[in-house]
């Protein structure tokens, strides 16, 4: 089942989200983020080749928090490389806006996956709780602090 969803994501994904690696970070921090409801995040395979997700986030003080699929290949990029870039997007992960430069950590503590899902919630509301019910899986939060 999540192939198949990662597919359809994949699909539906705009061909100019990749563009955001190559631009330069030209922002620091991530208030540029604030008002939007998507952020392209790009995190890098080992060979070095950027991989764009347009992914729903929360944003308390200066960090990002994102929950994703423990499984998903997103997680095991930021495991192997935590220096990631976000930028403003659309649903399929269009750019809205400049990209800036972050590290990303996965989560492992009660207390910091509370803050995290406090931030999320603070974004989104009861569409995402909804979201999250359905499609439930092992999941982690990640947290980007500006590099």
């Amino acid at each position: 089942m999540t192939s198949l969803r990662n597919r359809f994501y994949d699909g539906m994904r705009s061909p100019s989200a990749r563009s955001i690696a190559a631009e330069h970070a030209t922002v620091q921090g991530f208030e540029h983020l604030r008002g939007h409801k998507y952020c392209v995040l790009v995190t890098y395979k080992r060979t070095g080749e950027a991989v764009p997700t347009p992914v729903w986030f929360g944003l308390e003080n200066r960090t990002i928090y994102i929950r994703s699929e423990a499984n998903a290949a997103k997680v095991r990029r930021i495991g192997n490389d935590p220096r990631v870039r976000v930028a403003p997007c659309d649903v399929r992960g269009k750019p809205l806006g400049p990209p800036a430069e972050g590290r990303a950590r996965i989560l492992g503590e009660p207390f910091e996956e509370a803050r995290a899902e406090a931030a999320l919630q603070a974004n989104y509301g009861l569409g995402r709780r909804l979201y999250e019910r359905v499609a439930a899986a092992d999941s982690v939060y990640l947290e980007i602090a500006s590099a």
